[in-house]
């Protein structure tokens, strides 16, 4: 086990060198950059390209990528154009708060759907099944930011039930009821994101399963639909269910951005939508590399998981 994870991590060290060049070529070819965002009307040519060279900006493509790599090997993400304070602590400040929302949403999200998806497959091609399709389609139609506001104007405008904005309410003390009140409606916005795609794929996983030869063995034994479903098939599920959660990862940064823009939850989406349109490059460079270092590790956090959990594969990589 410890050979195939050493051979995985192996595997992705030039892919995260491959991301980091592309993130950098990426904000290096956009039509402006930092210097055009610092300048004013009343600047002259030698000023702005005085600041060009002091941010190192007149330097050739390969020398301005390696400093900034060698910069965040380091740790040193750069500073904010817009509020002058360093990435790295505004990042670690506001992941928490992302993932205070994104983690318990998924973790619903995916145990209903295992639920759901279960039941739809042991009643195949009735009412039930339809029914519970017709769900998780309505639910991959529907546009996040529309539902949180629909939830918006019945819960919060029209009953006065939850708060709407916010992670507390400012001028209060920061209490748990007083965080639940914000937590409810950004929280059942994000669960109804992730619970149809999780929905349809456990689904689709359980039908599979009806075709294998130990589910007609177990019919043959006269085993009843819940002994086959509760022992057998939902066993066999929850391998590629738990595949799922290692390619979660990346939403512990990037997953709530629409929904925490929406409800003004000081999470990594509010930063980053400012960001871009504030054209602040490094808080833009810092988002775009650790989302995409998280995808390549999430991949990499499956196929450990599927490797622990999957006695084929761990016979295959001896």
């Amino acid at each position: 086990m410890l050979k195939y994870i050493i051979k995985r991590i192996l595997q992705v060290i030039p892919m995260l060198l491959l991301i980091s060049f592309i993130v950098f070529s990426l904000i290096y070819i956009a039509p402006f950059d930092v210097v055009d965002s610092m300048t004013t009307p009343n600047m002259t040519q030698e000023q702005i390209d005085l600041l060009r060279e002091k941010s190192g900006l007149n330097q050739p493509f390969l020398v301005q990528y390696f400093a900034w790599l060698q910069n965040i090997v380091a740790g040193n993400f750069g500073k904010s154009l817009v509020t002058q304070q360093s990435v790295l602590p505004e990042l670690l400040t506001r992941i928490p708060n992302t993932m205070i929302l994104v983690i318990p949403a998924y973790l619903t999200a995916i145990l209903l759907a295992i639920i759901l998806g279960l039941v739809a497959s042991a009643y195949k091609g009735t009412w039930i099944d339809k029914l519970i399709d017709g769900i998780a389609s309505f639910g991959i139609a529907i546009p996040t930011f529309w539902f949180a506001m629909i939830l918006i104007y019945i819960l919060g405008y029209q009953l006065n039930i939850f708060e709407i904005v916010g992670m507390y309410t400012v001028g209060q003390e920061r209490t748990f009821g007083n965080f639940l009140s914000h937590f409810v409606m950004p929280y059942l916005t994000l669960t109804v994101n992730f619970f149809p795609r999780l929905l349809r794929y456990v689904r689709a996983s359980a039908m599979q399963q009806l075709t294998q030869d130990y589910v007609s063995v177990q019919k043959a034994y006269q085993a009843s639909k819940f002994t086959i479903f509760a022992k057998h098939i939902s066993r066999h599920v929850m391998i590629p269910v738990v595949t799922q959660l290692g390619l979660a990862l990346p939403m512990m940064v990037t997953g709530a951005i629409i929904t925490e823009t929406v409800f003004s939850w000081p999470g990594v989406g509010p930063y980053l939508m400012t960001a871009t349109r504030g054209l602040d490059y490094p808080v833009i460079m810092a988002v775009m590399l650790l989302s995409s270092t998280l995808v390549i590790l999430g991949n990499l956090l499956a196929d450990i998981l599927y490797f622990i959990v999957d006695p084929r594969i761990r016979r295959e990589g001896r």
